[in-house]
């Protein structure tokens, strides 16, 4: 199991556009992906799991992942919400 904590600097937080761009690289992964916000934790690969997460500005999640790519699909997923989704 690989982890990481991030947080989250994009304005407008984990939206749909940017919960879409999510979802949509996590499932490029093999790996069972999780997002943890506080006690709430969500699949990385269900748009509404993200979504239901209510992740702000200044939210502090942490990437999860268990399989044969897990590093890979962590440092991917941390790099895109670094990237603040392409949004600033």
């Amino acid at each position: 199991m690989i982890s990481k904590d991030i947080i989250v600097m994009n304005n407008s937080g984990i939206h749909a556009r940017p919960a879409s761009l999510f979802v949509s690289t996590a499932s490029k992964f093999k790996s069972n992906i999780m997002v943890s916000k506080g006690t709430s934790k969500g699949n990385a690969k269900s748009m509404l799991n993200i979504l239901s997460l209510g992740i702000t500005k200044d939210s502090n999640i942490t990437i999860s992942a268990d399989g044969d790519d897990a590093a890979e699909a962590v440092d991917t997923l941390i790099k895109l919400v670094e990237s603040k989704f392409g949004e600033e």
